[in-house]
């Protein structure tokens, strides 16, 4: 692939001249251009070089959705240093885990999260912190973030990095043992960005909304850098609730490409919408990712919403993150489509010997959307990727066109009497029983079988439980070795701030569940 910038400041510099007074973000009622955008980066970036912040320094981001997380980020990478963003949900202890293994000593964090880390300068090396929004105390290791944009000069830091640098650190979930954290250089970042637009032709008449934190590694790619590729607006919206807030920003500000998760595609093919919302909005592509989205949320959406297709993606932190993409002229139900351009994709046995098509293995990725490797963990590293192919972990197949279908995770693989039961197929039938609004299946440790399946199942508000007729219609959908041995109705199923249901959680405390 031939790359036209070295680093994302090279964009805004390019947006700035171009665009001068056309909108870069829109947040609350306020546009802000790109000439605007691109002195508030060179103004923070500017502060962040007067505190002594080096080019290879890790500066944590713990923000909530906003302009400032953008500036921030930006600012960061401006002068070489390295953004770590902070899942926003995560308490203390995982928040210090991290602090301490990038050894910070500078945080940038949001005042409406201090709760989160009240002791944090006990527990790490950390002494500045720069707040975003309203503080009670300013002095020299408390910074207002507000201040900085007010007082400092924009004056030029050249220190601007390379395509192979670094530019974010992303820490996985940690669904095994503590999180460990993705390096992404500037070239990973840019193939995805590449690889996408090939796809999904985008241009500065695109418009994006960015509701999902922006943290996550699917928001910052899709919803943060590729809009900046392509000089397209984003509006910045600063929480998920009210959701009739998203859909009355989508219609004013006329967004044009709609990224979310399955949670957000469920709601929206059930909720009620004003029928001027399927009359007037501007929607070219709604594009699912962070979570497989099951069948039936997809043939309820296309019936609902024909002007614009539903594209399901495929990706992970480690790939930048996206792997595959579905086609607009040729999508293939529950097939997260072929992989993007300039990414490989193999299905292999645990000997990682490609299997034949159709055949179930494990899917490994090669491409420079790759990561460099996890963060002081090489270890990990060579575990993960073995000569340029990253194993992702994950269970899946490839048909004779290369779509890819994700069966399921390696570790949710349920084995029973020496079968292979994926419970990703279970939960696809599940769903398709009237009333059910999310299914979880996990592996049960039995004497006589080794494993077992049991569902979980969260049902839609004001519906009953009925295991009786939910276990009579999953017989005439599913072999009986595929059958659940138990089905428990929860409230609600334990998920990640992207809506993936965290299995992990399931099955550490099973027994609270069961009885719960």
């Amino acid at each position: 692939m031939k790359y036209k910038y070295n680093n994302f400041y090279e964009m805004i510099e390019e947006n700035a001249k171009k665009y001068k007074n056309k909108p870069a973000y829109f947040i609350d009622n306020r546009k802000i251009t790109w000439e605007r955008f691109k002195k508030k980066v060179d103004t923070f970036s500017r502060a962040l070089h007067l505190l002594g912040v080096k080019k290879g320094d890790k500066i944590p981001l713990l923000v909530t959705n906003s302009l400032e997380f953008i500036v921030a980020m930006q600012g960061i990478q401006k002068i070489g240093a390295v953004a770590v963003p902070i899942n926003t949900f995560l308490k203390e202890d995982e928040i210090t885990f991290i602090l301490n293994d990038i050894e910070a000593d500078m945080l940038i964090a949001s005042s409406k999260l201090k709760n989160n880390i009240k002791n944090i300068r006990k527990k790490t090396s950390v002494k500045k912190i720069i707040w975003e929004g309203e503080i009670d105390k300013v002095d020299e290791n408390n910074i207002s973030f507000k201040e900085i944009l007010s007082n400092f000069e924009s004056h030029e830091v050249i220190n601007t990095p390379k395509l192979n640098d670094l530019a974010f650190i992303i820490y996985t979930s940690g669904t095994t043992g503590k999180p460990k954290g993705a390096m992404l250089s500037y070239r990973n970042i840019f193939s995805n960005i590449l690889g996408i637009n090939e796809l999904i032709k985008i241009t500065n008449k695109d418009r994006f909304i960015a509701y999902l934190p922006m943290f996550h590694s699917f928001t910052m790619t899709v919803n943060l850098l590729m809009p900046m590729y392509s000089a397209s607006p984003v509006v910045i919206i600063k929480s998920i609730m009210p959701f009739s807030n998203i859909i009355k920003q989508t219609l004013l500000k006329r967004v044009t490409i709609f990224t979310g998760v399955p949670d957000v595609f469920s709601a929206l093919s059930r909720a009620k919408l004003p029928f001027y919302f399927h009359w007037f909005n501007k929607i070219r592509f709604f594009v699912s990712g962070a979570a497989p989205l099951p069948g039936e949320v997809l043939k309820r959406f296309q019936s609902k919403f024909k002007k614009a297709k539903l594209l399901e993606g495929y990706g992970l932190s480690e790939t930048s993150p996206v792997v595959a993409v579905n086609r607009p002229k040729n999508q293939k139900i529950s097939s997260v489509g072929p992989a993007i351009p300039g990414v490989e994709v193999k299905i292999v046995n645990d000997e990682l010997v490609e299997v034949p098509i159709g055949e179930a293995g494990e899917i490994i990725v090669k491409g420079d959307n790759v990561m460099k490797g996890y963060y002081k963990r090489e270890d990990a590293t060579n575990e993960t990727i073995i000569n340029g192919w990253l194993l992702t972990g994950d269970i899946g197949k490839i048909d004779e066109e290369g779509y890819i279908y994700i069966l399921d995770r390696k570790k949710d693989l349920i084995i029973s009497k020496g079968v292979n039961i994926y419970p990703r197929e279970i939960e696809e039938v599940c769903l398709k029983f009237p009333g059910i609004k999310e299914c979880a299946v996990v592996g049960k440790k039995d004497e006589n079988a080794g494993e077992i399946p049991i569902a979980f199942v969260e049902l839609e508000d004001g519906e009953d439980a009925d295991e009786f007729k939910l276990k009579k219609f999953l017989k005439d959908h599913l072999a009986n070795y595929k059958l659940p041995k138990h089905i428990y109705f929860v409230e609600n199923l334990p998920k990640n701030a992207t809506g993936k249901v965290l299995k992990r959680k399931l099955r550490e405390n099973l027994n609270e569940w069961i009885n719960g």
